[in-house]
């Protein structure tokens, strides 16, 4: 049913009609078409086939990076040593990617634990053989650990750090049987606390809440939860030195996890060989779907490299037990509800018995023929075994050889409850003070660009762009298929004619959009072309076609095509809500994001585009708004092809657009959940991508009433960028245009600008 027409805005129902009427044009000039290239007949939406198209190009290089991941290690299993040494670049980019990076608090004695005994739990019978208390250890400065910490009241076998969420183990379970242990507060999954007052509240979990901001800042809060656990190592391996050096008996230390306990477990004891034994609960497989589960798992280039098979090889040669478990099922966010909105979807369930033996198996092969071979024990509770009932079996007697047998009669004590708020407070403050000091770091990571002329800034930027492209866009290692251009006429206007295009780029991956030729171009002429790039949600039909008025574009590229440049809309394949922010999710984990496609689909476009008879292969700009604005920040600098670039309604303090937890402009809040790119906040703002730009034209477009940001923030950003061009003798190359409106194209400074840079001069009846 269509419902009440008068309630659908004007542009959107004439963009409906258009769209029919294009459908009619395709048909009925289907065999109309541009010199040199091939009658294009493909049908249907052609932008949802092109996110299918990326999306089955994703999964498919998702399994194949199973095979892959071996180009990244040069294991050494001729000794423990060797094992040790030959992984350790392996650990430390592990230790990137999940974001442990900041320096710990050093523990110089034991005694900087705090015994928080009041805050405890109920005193415990006398008669209890064990001890408990609350404690907190430093982490960072202003970020502490908090938890529970059981003791036994006679003899101490060894030190075990419990990890679970839902609390599935309790710590006296392993206090009774001999051991000390140590049970972290976890984030949780509520939203209370999730809420950018300013703003908005959202249901995004604590857990996303805070990996948004944290992710932008090249942290994670698996990071962070790792940090806690190994500043906890570091409290029991200095109890442990102090043990040594009075000559007395030292102990083993363990970790055992359950759930996403089991997730921070198997990646605590891989990066710190202090820990002895580890056991995962509940959580160990196959990792190939991590894109369906909660975004606060994303890790950049994760499965790439890492495997769970992989992580766990960094345990070798130390006992690791591994248990199948259930563990309670998430079947997404909490229930958006009136008021709290915007989380990303993401389940999770229990791995099968299937599922860890063939990781496991994996697992066998990568360590195979290291000698003693790693202790690796696979244990199944079955559907309805509680957890930990057969992993404790072999967790106890691998820390001690002492460890009390286990019985049915040991005390069972329900976990008390902790405040999540002051652990989620000092997370959010701590990575603010790092968005604060963001500006210093990039100073730092750009201290070798050299602006003392042209030449030597294109020469010093070699390393950042590249940088750029690999570390933050993700680069897709394949060549470009030939581009097999396919075209059909779909407009035929007074002053200009419009052809569909569709170019081939990888395999399944295809470029697509609209061209428009003005009717005057005289044999031999070349001219510029502007390549007109439309927002979120948006086709090429809203820049192109004119009978569209889309008050976000007015349609410009027909405007442009008025005063003589040939202009190109392409469709990019941000459209789709939930489809295309899943491209991101599956393309993450690769060292990829959906800008990994976009570039080589501009490139392929521009390298025909450039080949055209008609087309001045030195005059090919790009004009985008909104997302296509986010596009002139990040195509431009990667394909050369482009000699200027316009960023309209999208320019802004980038860095606090992501990681703000205060602004209402910051995208923390919002259901935008892809926007964020890993690390972004210590290598590049919006000036060092307009950096790489230089020294070709760049121009700001900016209405005083755009809500993505404050003018404050568009001129603060912007006046590094002017003082670069400054430093660089070439200040008529860029300029910034305010005007009194909204997020729009204002086509006015911005039109100046392209004809005054690309050195056309529109005769006044194009006008």
């Amino acid at each position: 049913m269509i419902g009440n027409l008068d309630s659908i805005p004007r542009w959107r129902f004439g963009l409906v009609l258009a769209s029919a009427l294009l459908v009619a044009a395709r048909i009925a000039a289907a065999q109309e078409h541009l010199p040199g290239t091939q009658p294009l007949t493909a049908d249907g939406d052609l932008a949802a086939k092109m996110v299918e198209g990326i999306d089955q190009f994703l999964l498919q290089m998702t399994q194949d990076s199973v095979a892959k991941r071996a180009r990244h290690w040069k294991r050494d299993t001729s000794s423990h040593e060797a094992y040790n040494k030959s992984v350790e670049p392996n650990r430390e980019r592990l230790k990137k990617i999940i974001g442990v990076v900041d320096q710990r608090v050093p523990f110089e004695s034991p005694e900087v634990i705090q015994y928080l005994g009041e805050k405890g739990p109920p005193p415990l019978p006398a008669d209890w053989p064990i001890e408990a208390t609350v404690v907190r250890w430093p982490v960072f400065p202003g970020v502490d650990g908090e938890g529970w910490l059981y003791s036994p009241k006679g003899k101490t076998l060894g030190d075990v750090i419990l990890l679970s969420e839902d609390h599935e183990f309790s710590p006296n379970d392993l206090a009774n049987h001999g051991f000390r242990v140590l049970a972290p507060i976890l984030m949780d999954r509520d939203d209370r606390l999730s809420v950018i007052p300013a703003a908005r509240a959202t249901n995004q979990p604590h857990r996303e809440f805070i990996y948004r901001q944290a992710y932008e800042m090249g942290r994670h809060i698996i990071g962070y939860e790792v940090q806690k656990v190994l500043a906890a190592v570091d409290w029991l391996a200095a109890e442990r030195k102090q043990r040594a050096v009075r000559k007395e008996p030292t102990s083993r230390i363990g970790v055992l996890g359950h759930g996403e306990g089991g997730l921070l477990a198997l990646y605590a004891a891989a990066i710190d060989p202090r820990i002895d034994t580890t056991c995962i609960s509940g959580y160990f497989g196959p990792r190939e779907s991590l894109w369906s589960e909660p975004i606060y798992r994303n890790v950049w280039s994760l499965l790439d490299e890492f495997g769970d098979a992989e992580i766990a090889s960094l345990i070798a040669p130390r006992p690791l037990i591994i248990e199948e478990a259930r563990v309670p099922l998430v079947f997404g966010p909490p229930t958006p509800r009136e008021g709290r909105s915007g989380a990303a979807p993401g389940e999770l369930s229990s791995p099968t018995l299937a599922e860890v033996k063939s990781e496991y198996e994996r697992l066998r092969q990568l360590t195979a023929g290291l000698q003693p071979a790693q202790q690796v024990s696979v244990v199944a509770t079955g559907p309805t075994g509680d957890p930990g009932s057969r992993c404790l079996e072999t967790f106890l007697p691998a820390m001690s050889s002492e460890a009390k047998p286990l019985t049915e009669e040991y005390l069972h004590l329900t976990v008390e409850a902790r405040p999540i708020e002051p652990q989620f407070q000092q997370l959010v403050d701590f990575t603010q003070k790092l968005m604060r000091e963001s500006p210093e770091r990039r100073a730092e990571f750009w201290k070798n660009a050299d602006t003392s002329s042209v030449e030597a800034w294109q020469k010093s930027c070699e390393f950042y762009r590249k940088y750029f492209y690999d570390e933050v866009i993700g680069r897709v290692d394949l060549p470009l298929l030939p581009p097999n251009p396919r075209s059909r006429k779909v407009y035929d206007e007074p002053k200009y004619t419009g052809y569909e295009v569709q170019l081939d780029v990888f395999p399944g991956v295809f470029a697509y959009g609209i061209l428009l030729l003005p009717k005057d171009i005289q044999p031999g002429e070349k001219r510029p072309v502007v390549v007109c790039q439309h927002g979120l949600e948006g086709r090429p039909t809203d820049v192109a076609d004119p009978k569209i008025e889309n008050p976000s574009y007015h349609q410009y590229a027909c405007r442009l095509a008025e005063r003589g440049f040939i202009t190109y809309a392409p469709q990019n394949p941000y459209i789709g809500q939930d489809k295309f922010r899943t491209l991101q999710r599956k393309a993450n984990p690769l060292k990829l994001s959906l800008f990994s496609f976009i570039v080589p689909q501009h490139q392929q476009t521009t390298d025909w585009l450039a080949s055209l008879p008609m087309v001045d292969p030195q005059r090919i700009a790009f004009y985008g708004l909104s997302y296509g604005g986010k596009t002139a920040m990040r195509v431009p600098p990667l394909v050369d092809n482009y000699c200027l670039s316009i960023c309209s309604a999208d320019f802004n303090e980038w860095i606090w657009k992501n990681v703000s937890s205060t602004a209402k402009y910051s995208y923390v809040a919002t259901g935008e959940y892809e926007m964020f790119e890993f690390d972004l906040g210590n290598t590049f703002n919006y000036a060092e991508m307009a950096g790489l730009i230089a020294p070709r034209p760049f121009m700001v477009e900016r209405g005083h009433h755009d809500g993505v940001a404050p003018d404050e923030w568009v001129a603060y950003e912007y006046a590094k960028v002017r003082r670069l061009y400054a430093a660089l003798k070439i200040p008529e190359r860029t300029e910034i245009e305010f005007f009194d409106g909204p997020h729009t194209i204002n086509g006015k400074g911005t039109f100046d600008f392209l004809e005054r840079q690309l050195n056309w001069a529109s005769p006044p009846n194009r006008k």
